[in-house]
């Protein structure tokens, strides 16, 4: 029996909702799907991001469609200290801390 792998989107607004819809349509079974909706209007300046990201995440992979940066940033460095790959599609990342391919 194959473990299924766990993928945890974090989006803004539904930013992530056709690549979530096609991973559970082309993925079928293969993967657990888990969405952290961040749908509050939000400062420029996040200072403390605790108010919308989890204290910790459980999964296997992460993928950032958060539009705000310093949300961003503090997901990927939540994740490099719990071991969690992130993927940023689009993004740019100079901590290194972010997997960033192009669009």
């Amino acid at each position: 029996m194959t473990t299924k792998q766990k993928i945890i989107i974090f989006q803004q607004n539904q930013s992530g909702a056709a690549k979530v819809k096609g991973i559970r349509e082309f993925g079928r079974d293969r993967f657990i799907v888990e969405t952290v909706d961040i749908d509050t209007p939000l400062p420029p300046v996040i200072d403390d991001a605790s108010e919308y990201l989890p204290d910790h995440i459980e999964a296997d992979l992460v993928l950032d469609f958060i539009g705000h940066p310093d949300l961003s940033v503090d997901l990927g460095a939540l994740c490099t200290k719990l071991g969690i790959p992130v993927v940023a599609s689009g993004k740019k990342s100079r901590d290194g801390l972010v997997i960033t391919p192009p669009t």
